[in-house]
């Protein structure tokens, strides 16, 4: 009787561990940016997901495919640029699945072989640019890896949303020679731009001079027009008041009388008889009489 509910009870366990199993590989939780790639005894009958899904225990096997776009790294790849120098190039390169079928039944290792196909397209795409376009036109060249990859990857399912390349390194000999020429572009700068200082500083400095000339011309202009215009007032009024004086001394000599002037006269010659000096006078009378004298001869 031991021995039988011993038995028992293990049947009962195997079939409670058995029916946990069944449950546990019946039912899926697929979240939202998943699927699940169902094969049933072998043929493929799609895709399921998201939310819960039922699977047939043994008879169905499902596969797993994220559908949120995923970034891979590609290491440092030695490749030879069109003018033969080496260089070594690492990108990265982001892609998302949009065909889940697809990407399980056209391939057997999607990231490998995607990883494999974007080093041989690195080196393809490399190799037909030269050394100094490589250098200068990373976007030409993550735009030709993309096209490429995307044009073998579709027919996977799966599109390659962008690339891009994070360092190129070139042969140390180049380095070198493009770190003369990055100094010897950073001297010339430096000397272009003191001699246009200087040029500038030369230029400021004689507009300045040529400034204050003008404005020295000018003000001895001024300062000329100005002496002048004051000579020629006081000009005028010297005029003006010899004017004024001659026209009241004319209105002066207007008042006076016969006598007057007679008086002056006679004044004028005893003021001339005293001098020390022997003088001879001849009255303006004397030569009327001289006149009226030889009129009667």
């Amino acid at each position: 009787m031991d021995v039988f509910t011993t038995f028992t009870f293990c049947l009962i366990g195997v079939v409670l561990l058995l029916g946990v199993m069944f449950v546990a590989n019946a039912i899926r939780i697929v979240p939202e940016y998943q699927r699940l790639v169902v094969f049933r005894l072998g043929r493929c009958v799609g895709q399921k997901g998201p939310g819960l899904i039922f699977l047939i225990p043994v008879v169905d096997r499902a596969v797993k495919v994220d559908l949120r776009e995923q970034v891979r790294e590609i290491p440092h790849q030695t490749a030879i640029t069109k003018d033969n120098a080496g260089i070594s190039v690492d990108f990265i390169w982001y892609y998302k699945v949009l065909d889940p079928t697809e990407s399980v039944l056209q391939v057997g290792n999607f990231e490998a072989a995607a990883q494999g196909m974007a080093t041989t397209t690195l080196r393809a795409v490399i190799g037909a640019i030269i050394l100094d376009d490589v250098l200068s036109e990373r976007e030409h060249i993550n735009s030709m890896l993309r096209t490429r990859l995307d044009e073998v990857t579709e027919r996977w399912g799966v599109k390659v949303t962008n690339v891009e390349i994070r360092e190129i390194i070139p042969p140390r000999e180049i380095q070198e020679a493009m770190n003369r020429q990055m100094s010897a572009e950073r001297i010339r700068r430096a000397v272009v731009t003191e001699s246009t200082g200087t040029r500038e500083a030369a230029i400021n400095v004689a507009e300045g001079e040529k400034q204050a000339a003008i404005l020295r011309a000018e003000g001895s202009k001024q300062a000329a027009i100005l002496e002048a215009e004051g000579q020629r007032q006081a000009q005028e009024l010297k005029a003006q008041g010899y004017a004024k004086a001659l026209d009241h001394i004319f209105a002066s000599a207007q008042a006076i009388d016969q006598k007057t002037m007679t008086l002056q006269y006679f004044e004028t010659l005893r003021a001339l008889g005293q001098g020390a000096s022997t003088k001879y006078i001849f009255p303006m009378e004397f030569t009327s009489l001289i006149e009226n004298f030889v009129k009667g001869k």
